[in-house]
């Protein structure tokens, strides 16, 4: 059995789950997230213990199983405390600005580049080299995150742009004018 699979989900108190046939709704402080998962697992709800079983041992119901309990769990997870990233922007002049429930970012191009959320996001200027993504949902924190960062990734060279916060920036050495040889 998969071992991801097989660990059981205890849901927190003041969250609440509901099993629908394949369909999973979790209701929590920080939101609500609904999600259809495959038909073959067999998703249990006891006593405030979520438990996942697979049909039978083939490699597809086995990776499955694994991937199920873990999208059970981040649920769960997201609804209770709910998910962040953090994004720092370094450069000289890079700044991010609030405005209402959206950022307008400014790296170095000729124009501030906006942002909106994803879904139920909530983004957030910390002072003006920082932002933080909170939700409920880890895929679309995430997503939010990685869009962000696109907008200007680390460059290995000066070490500006839009980094995650714990990220390291591995710097490459650049050109030197000595040793050409002519």
């Amino acid at each position: 059995m998969s071992r991801i699979g097989k660990a059981p989900i205890t849901v927190p108190s003041g969250v609440d789950v509901k099993v629908d046939g394949t369909t999973v709704t979790v209701k929590g402080k920080v939101g609500e997230l609904s999600r259809t998962l495959p038909a073959t697992m067999k998703i249990d709800l006891t006593d405030g213990v979520i438990s996942v079983t697979r049909p039978n041992d083939e490699p597809d119901q086995r990776a499955l199983h694994g991937l199920t309990r873990s999208l059970l769990n981040n649920m769960v997870i997201g609804c209770a405390e709910g998910f962040t990233k953090r994004l720092e922007l370094i450069g000289t002049g890079y700044r991010v600005q609030q405005k209402g429930k959206a950022l307008e970012v400014n790296v170095g191009y000729s124009h501030p580049i906006p942002v909106e959320p994803i879904g139920t996001n909530t983004l957030k200027a910390d002072g003006q080299n920082f932002i933080d993504i909170t939700g409920p949902s880890k895929e679309d924190v995430g997503e939010q995150a990685a869009q962000i960062r696109k907008v200007r990734k680390p460059n290995p060279y000066t070490g500006k742009g839009i980094k995650y916060s714990d990220e390291v920036i591995r710097r490459k050495a650049g050109k030197t004018a000595a040793g050409t040889g002519a």
